[in-house]
Formats: C-alpha cells, sequence, structure tokens
C-alpha cells in the first residue's frame, strides 16, 4: 500500500512517527507540525508559537507534548533550541538553548531515547550532548575530539545503545562541506 502525505506549500523538513503510528511533519517556514494517519490522512495541524522559529525535527512524547529542534544550526538563526510544546501546540513547556554565540551552541538534529533523554547534535560546537527528558543538561556524550568535524545528524539504535553520527568536513576555501562519514559510538 502507497499513501501519499501532502504538504503542498508547506516545505516540510523532517519527519517522525509517534505511538499512533501516525507521521508527523514538521514545516518550518510556516511553525507548523501536520499529523497524518499511517494512510495519509490529514488528522491535524498545529500552529506553533511565534518565539518558534523555523522548528526542524519534531518527535511526540508518551505525554503528548513535542519536543522541536528550533533553527537547526543556520548561522544566520537568531535561536537555537530544542523546547518541548505542549500537545496543543500552542506554548513552550520547557527549552534548552540560547540565542546565537550565546555558548549553548548551535543544535542541528536529535534523537531520543525510551527514557525521553534527548541527544542533540551541537553543531558549531562539534559535540552530542545529553538533555534530560525535562530538557536539563546532563552531559556531553561525544567530544569535539571525537567527532574531529562537524555534526549534523544523529538516530539511536535504542536496542544496541548505539549512537550513529554523521560528521562533515567544512573547507572555508571551498565554502562547502567536502567530505562526511557515519560515527558511532556506543551510548
Amino acid at each position: 500500500m502507497r499513501a501519499q502525505i501532502g504538504c503542498r506549500g508547506y516545505r516540510p523538513s523532517c519527519l517522525s512517527v509517534n505511538d499512533s503510528h501516525n507521521v508527523l511533519v514538521t514545516c518550518p517556514w510556516v511553525r507548523k507540525i501536520k499529523e497524518f494517519s499511517s494512510h495519509g490522512k490529514l488528522i491535524r495541524e498545529l500552529t506553533l508559537p511565534d518565539d518558534v522559529i523555523r522548528p526542524r525535527h519534531t518527535i511526540q512524547t508518551r505525554e503528548n507534548e513535542f519536543v522541536v529542534c528550533v533553527c537547526g544550526g543556520l548561522d544566520d538563526d537568531a535561536v537555537h533550541r530544542v523546547c518541548k510544546i505542549s500537545a496543543d501546540g500552542s506554548h513552550i513547556v520547557r527549552s534548552h538553548g540560547g540565542k546565537r554565540g550565546s555558548g549553548h551552541g548551535q543544535y542541528a538534529h536529535w534523537a531520543v531515547d525510551d527514557n525521553e533523554s534527548v541527544f542533540v547534535a551541537d553543531f558549531r560546537n562539534q559535540r552530542v550532548r545529553l538533555l534530560s527528558p525535562t530538557l536539563d543538561h546532563v552531559r556531553d556524550v561525544v567530544s569535539r575530539d571525537q567527532l574531529k568535524w562537524l555534526p549534523c545528524r544523529l538516530c539511536l539504535d535504542v536496542q544496541r545503545r548505539r549512537l550513529y553520527v554523521t560528521v562533515n568536513e567544512w573547507h572555508e576555501r571551498e565554502d562547502d562541506f567536502t567530505s562526511g562519514r557515519v560515527v558511532v559510538f556506543s551510548v
């Protein structure tokens, strides 16, 4: 069976699947989360608060709140953080991160474990941080020395306790990424 999920005009960014097996589509340019059935039927559309600028990736927690990666580490983005959003999408419950240059990092992507702890790729600081389910900083789980390059995406194999991190090498002269690889860590 093939289903199509329509996001015409919304330029979707990332997908995830919730516990009900529905698909969550994050639409950064319009600050929306769209939830579709596994057959492609639109179930609901949430408009996020005004201070959630360019959400990149969303998952839904067991309590039906949403964890949203905001701004995805782009240099021109004003705020880089991970937010926990209310179940109705109307307000931020908690957040971790801050304004660009505040020392909090520039979060590019993240993964969540069974306990709802959050692993975040801190793009510019070249590390992976672990946040508690309440989004408090726990520790850095992967350092700059272990990565060597810029972390862009994460995938967590919960059963094997392995964290897969895509890293890319940036060359100023070419003003572009020139190489990439996947690095695997036990967590």
